[in-house]
């Protein structure tokens, strides 16, 4: 944080991926989330909270950073999860299976408190479903 507070907010995550339907196609059916914004190579959902989630086409996203994003290797994992809370870890777990997602680790009380269970989407991007056990 800045002397002032903080000197940016997040506001938007990008994933780059190989084909942008499909991924638009899980995250929907995964998570139920609205297409903010729709374009041949990006879409943008939008999250509870008014944060988004965008998914750029891997050669448009080149386009804007000047270098295509490496591609995950099928069966691998990228560097990075994306964390969600939600009220019922099984329904959301049932979810994103019945959407595609890969199981990595089961529904489990974690050190740091959560209740969670891991999946990847199926372009290897970590998701985790979690629940705040209270303390």
């Amino acid at each position: 944080m800045g002397a002032d507070g903080p000197v940016a907010r997040h506001v938007l995550t990008i994933l780059a991926v190989p084909e942008l339907a499909p991924a638009a196609a899980f995250y929907r059916a995964a998570f139920g989330f609205d297409v903010e914004v729709e374009t041949p190579v990006y879409c943008e959902l939008r999250m509870p909270g008014g944060q988004r989630l965008g998914l750029y086409q891997r050669d448009g996203f080149g386009r804007n950073t000047g270098a295509v994003p490496a591609a995950i290797p099928r069966g691998e994992l990228a560097p990075c999860e994306l964390y969600f809370h939600t009220d019922d870890v099984d329904a959301a777990a049932a979810r994103l299976t019945g959407a595609g997602a890969r199981l990595l680790s089961p529904r489990a009380v974690r050190p740091w408190g959560d209740e969670a269970a891991y999946f990847a989407d199926p372009n290897g991007n970590v998701l985790v479903v979690a629940r705040p056990i209270a303390r």
